[in-house]
């Protein structure tokens, strides 16, 4: 299950360069200190600042879910020659015992030489399965979601339950103006798995994946090394107006580390963006391309690449987490994103999306596609950052729809 509200920041470079200067901006900072009447306070660059947001949830397996994101953010050097460090806490309980803790950071020293890049976790979580690959039996129906949880369980859903350890620890190495070379360690646990579903007179996509495969469909690992390369020109680091970021991996799940499967995947993440107008930049037309590839070897059930299995959950809204999954599988997205009041407070976006993905028989990645479609609402939170509230709604295939929320652009 993905927590409710996910952060979204990756490392780029931070040149705060617009033509819309912030204190021409209103943010919802502004709207309450205008409404009790509060003097804004003096702060360096480099104080940090903290964020706290609410997550809520239901799903008839997993009960109602309750729980808090906290983002932090620290400027470490200066803000000319220092990408913003960002660092996530999100904690979340279900009166059906889902419970997951998981820490992210993404911090850079002075003069951005280092970058790491973390993903800790360590949860009870819960999963509605609908099987492998895209372009599947048009008989399957979804029900509609709210922060990425279907609301209802179809007879064409598969309920999973399991706990979950992940450690996630990569570092870079600046080598050029927008250069960086890396590498890094992933290990990725998966124990007690109750594939609610499953009996003696019925089967499920996990239980058939996993025992023609190979895995053991009460747990099992996926652990392994990783070799990194990364391109980022992006002109700001929350919500750009110009620029690329590429971010290129070769993960190597090796049994020695106690994987349970040797196997190489390519992960790729490739975003670029577009400003419209010299007059308005907010005006942007913004691509992005997620992907992995399984090169050799088999994945686990639960650790293959689907939907919104990016760094922050996010991808491929209109459908819920690990909706579509496969050995490979690519996500590819678009937005339009547009300023509506003049003092920036309220932006929109209009968003489409397209994924695919293969199985481990014939099916083949980039066969069949899954569209998504949609538009949201965005309120600036912090000027000064750029952040914003979003609330965007999306439909796709299979009766598929919903709303997502979260801080910050998708990407």
């Amino acid at each position: 299950m993905a927590n409710g509200i996910c952060l979204h920041i990756q490392a780029q470079e931070d040149t705060l360069h617009t033509s819309n200067p912030a204190d021409k901006q209103t943010d919802i900072t502004d709207v309450l200190r205008n409404i009790f009447n509060v003097k804004p306070k003096e702060k360096s660059e480099n104080d940090a600042s903290v964020a706290i947001l609410p997550v809520l949830g239901y799903n008839p397996s997993f009960g109602f879910n309750i729980g808090v994101n906290f983002m932090a953010g620290k400027q470490f050097g200066t803000k000319s020659t220092t990408i913003y460090s960002v660092f996530n806490l999100s904690f979340s309980y279900s009166t059906k015992q889902v419970v997951p803790l998981r820490m992210r950071h993404n911090m850079f020293t002075p003069g951005n030489k280092w970058n790491w890049q973390g993903d800790w976790q360590i949860s009870k979580m819960g999963l509605v399965d609908y099987g492998v690959g895209t372009g599947q039996n048009h008989n399957i129906k979804d029900a509609f979601s709210f922060y990425d949880i279907p609301l209802k369980n179809t007879d064409s859903a598969f309920p999973i339950k399991y706990s979950y350890i992940k450690l996630l620890e990569k570092a870079y190495r600046k080598v050029g103006k927008y250069w960086y070379v890396g590498g890094g360690v992933a290990f990725d646990f998966y124990d007690h798995i109750n594939d609610e579903r499953l009996s003696e007179t019925r089967i499920t996509p996990h239980s058939v994946y996993s025992k023609r495969n190979g895995f053991d469909t009460t747990g099992y690992a996926a652990n392994g090394f990783l070799l990194a390369l990364q391109y980022n020109s992006r002109e700001h680091p929350i919500r750009s107006y110009g620029g690329v970021y590429a971010d290129v991996n070769l993960r190597f799940n090796q049994t020695w580390m106690g994987s349970s499967k040797n196997a190489i995947q390519l992960v790729y993440d490739f975003r670029e963006y577009f400003s419209l107008s010299k007059r308005d930049p907010e005006h942007v037309l913004a691509m992005w391309q997620w992907a992995s590839f399984a090169l050799s070897g088999d994945i686990p059930y639960l650790e293959m690449p689907g939907t919104a299995h990016d760094t922050y959950n996010r991808s491929a809204r209109a459908y819920t987490f690990g909706r579509f999954k496969g050995p490979s599988y690519a996500c590819f997205e678009t937005d339009y994103r547009f300023p509506i009041s003049r003092n920036k407070l309220l932006s929109g976006v209009f968003f489409f999306n397209l994924q695919t993905a293969s199985d481990d028989r014939q099916k083949q990645v980039f066969e069949y596609w899954e569209p998504g479609i949609g538009g949201g609402l965005r309120i600036l939170f912090n000027k000064h950052s750029r952040s914003a509230l979003c609330l965007d709604f999306a439909k796709g295939r299979y009766g598929a729809s919903g709303v997502f929320c979260g801080l910050n652009e998708v990407f």
